[in-house]
Formats: structure tokens, sequence, C-alpha cells
């Protein structure tokens, strides 16, 4: 898939979203990527998940062992790429704060993981699920999302594969525009409530 085919899915979608959204790494922007809205058409989700399994090298495909993905928002994409892949896909939960394997779901010792993301901006999210599949025994390998948004300044410690950089401006809380410094954020993702 080419990026504008990627785009042409998103906007189907209506999964491009604008106002002011406070994203879950803390920063303001005028624009949302609302990847559970896209990935909410099987097919879709399938269709993405294919082009995405497609953009990682072939001896990292083979190297692979499970894939997992951080609640909630990599869940469906991560099971697609499982699917995608052929492998087992699982994911990791934070009922207390702290990313954790839960029901009943296990790591082989030494296991390689490819972690999948819907969305990455500042990787705090993958980093900390990376730490609870090493603290479980497997090590992340790599790392598949469906969207880069730190425009490409992300550091994860390990080989990153986005299907698509969309880089929309992002503005810390006492630098917003005019524009968005009249409004209330609203907070569409999965970490804290709108400021």
């Amino acid at each position: 898939m080419t990026d504008d085919e990627i785009l042409a899915e998103f906007r189907a979608a209506d999964a491009l979203l604008q106002g002011h959204f406070l994203l879950s790494s803390g920063r303001h922007s005028e624009y949302y990527l609302q990847c559970a809205r896209v990935l909410m058409d099987t097919e879709r989700a399938g269709r993405l998940a294919v082009a995405l399994a497609a953009k990682l090298p072939r001896d990292l495909k083979q190297a692979i062992d499970i894939v997992v993905s951080p609640a909630m928002g990599g869940v469906i994409i991560g099971h697609e790429m499982g699917r995608a892949l052929g492998k087992p896909a699982i994911f990791v939960e934070r009922p207390t704060g702290t990313f954790e394997l839960r029901r009943g779901f296990t790591i082989d010792p030494g296991a390689k993981v490819l972690m999948v993301e819907d969305v990455v901006t500042t990787g705090l999210s993958s980093r900390e699920a990376m730490e609870a599949v090493r603290a479980a025994g497997g090590e992340v390998i790599a790392e598949a999302a469906l969207v880069d948004r730190s425009a490409g300044n992300v550091e994860l410690g390990v080989p990153f594969y986005p299907l698509v950089a969309i880089n929309f401006p992002t503005y810390a809380a006492d630098e917003l525009p005019e524009t968005l410094a009249g409004t209330e954020a609203v907070k569409p993702g999965s970490r804290s409530k709108a400021a």
C-alpha cells in the first residue's frame, strides 16, 4: 500500500478528527487519528495488517515467535498482525498502572517478540510494554505500528517499522496557538483525563 492508499483508509473510516485534543503524551494537537475507527472494519483492519507485515524484512518475520501488543489501542492491530504473520498474538494490560501479562498469557523464555502498536508518539507505552515482555522472559526484536506520530524521533531500542508517518504539529500546554488556547481539550487516548 502507498501512503496515499493508507491515508484513504483512514479518511474512509472518518478516523481523522479535527478539534483540540490532549494526546497520551501530554501534548496538544488540532488533529487526532482514531485508529479504533479505522480498525472497526475487519476487512480494512486485515488489509492494513497485511500491508504492515509486508514492511517487515523477511529474516525478521521468520524470527518472530509471538506478537505482543499493549492494551487497549494495540489489541486489534496486534491480533491482525498475528494473523498476517501466522503467529500467536497476545497482549499486556495495566490494571494497576504497570503493564503485565494476564488472562493466562505466557511468553516462553527467550521467545522472540514483535511488539505491535496502533500509534507511536513518544514511545512511552511501547517501552513500558517491552519491559513487561522482558520481565516475562521474552526478547522484543522489533516494533511495528500503524502510525508513527513521532516525526521520526522515537527511540524504542529496537528496529521500528511504521506503516505510515503522519506528523501533525503538537504543542506543550504553555505554547498553544490561539486556535486551541481558547478551547477545552478532549482526551481521546488511553492514558489520562483531559485538562
